[in-house]
């Protein structure tokens, strides 16, 4: 219903964090922000055209099917919170451990 949000919030603020920083990135993870981006991203779109395949999501207000029953708001809250929030916190220690392994990968085979 409305998981898809706490992972476009977190997409919107990596892109803004990305274009704010100018110089280029240092660290390991750093370096990796882009395919944090990325992921997070191509999730939130999935995620958005699952819910309207699944008619969750409509083209008319108020958009989320469950905002037009008594107590859908709470219910929307609690799903960000169960489903949303777990899905932002995996997906990016996903990519944290991608962004290592992929650093490691990069210095291994350099030095020989």
């Amino acid at each position: 219903m409305s998981c898809f949000i706490v992972p476009l919030v977190q997409a919107i603020g990596t892109t803004a964090y990305r274009k704010a920083h100018t110089k280029p990135f240092k660290t390991t993870l750093g370096r990796e922000i882009p395919s944090l981006e990325k992921m997070l991203w191509g999730g939130t779109v999935m995620l958005i055209v699952d819910h309207i395949i699944n008619g969750e999501l409509t083209w008319r207000f108020p958009f989320f099917t469950a905002l037009g029953e008594t107590g859908g708001f709470s219910a929307m809250l609690h799903e960000m919170l169960t489903v949303g929030l777990p899905i932002s916190l995996v997906l990016t220690a996903v990519w944290a451990v991608y962004a290592y392994v992929r650093r490691h990968r990069e210095l291994s085979t350099s030095t020989i």
